[in-house]
């Protein structure tokens, strides 16, 4: 039982997100080196290409970070959450087949935490409930975009003590 725990640990969300940053810094390393090679050429074509080619590693390496660090925010927030007692419980939804969430259920629940962010908007917490519930959803995006206003109000909350 303990090696499964274990093994879930290493082989979850986490090691995958770690896996997939490790793999995009080696293929960020190697158009960094074939863009300097290009940068050093003298040809200005090529020239003109490695400075357009080294624009790709940058990107991926900001996007790259970003995602971690929306990860690791959204996570801290969760344990938050969980400290306090008051991580949102979807458990009671009804599942389908797939073992996604009842449509009517997660509109249903999705409306419920939008009522409550209604009282308090300023409260991260509703924030990030209403993340579940956008997720659950299937809006994806609208989730994403609460769950950042949650880490926004969560750290302006931590200034303000």
């Amino acid at each position: 039982m303990a090696e499964n725990g274990s093994r879930s640990r290493w082989f979850g969300p986490r090691f995958s997100a770690l896996l997939v940053a490790v793999i995009l810094l080696g293929y960020l390393v190697l158009m960094g080196s074939r863009a300097l090679t290009m940068l050093l050429s003298g040809k200005p074509v090529v020239m003109l290409l490695g400075a357009a080619v080294l624009v790709l590693p940058i990107l991926g390496a900001v996007l790259v970070v970003d995602q971690l660090r929306f990860g690791m925010s959204t996570q801290r927030l969760a344990a938050r959450l969980a400290e306090e007692g008051r991580l949102p419980d979807h458990s009671h939804l009804p599942l389908r087949p797939s073992g996604r969430v009842r449509r009517d259920a997660a509109d249903a629940w999705f409306e419920q935490k939008r009522a409550e962010l209604e009282e308090t908007p300023r409260d991260w917490r509703a924030w990030y409930a209403l993340a579940q519930a956008y997720d659950l959803a299937g809006d994806r995006n609208r989730g994403r975009k609460a769950m950042r206003k949650a880490i926004d109000l969560e750290r302006c909350e931590g200034t303000e003590t």
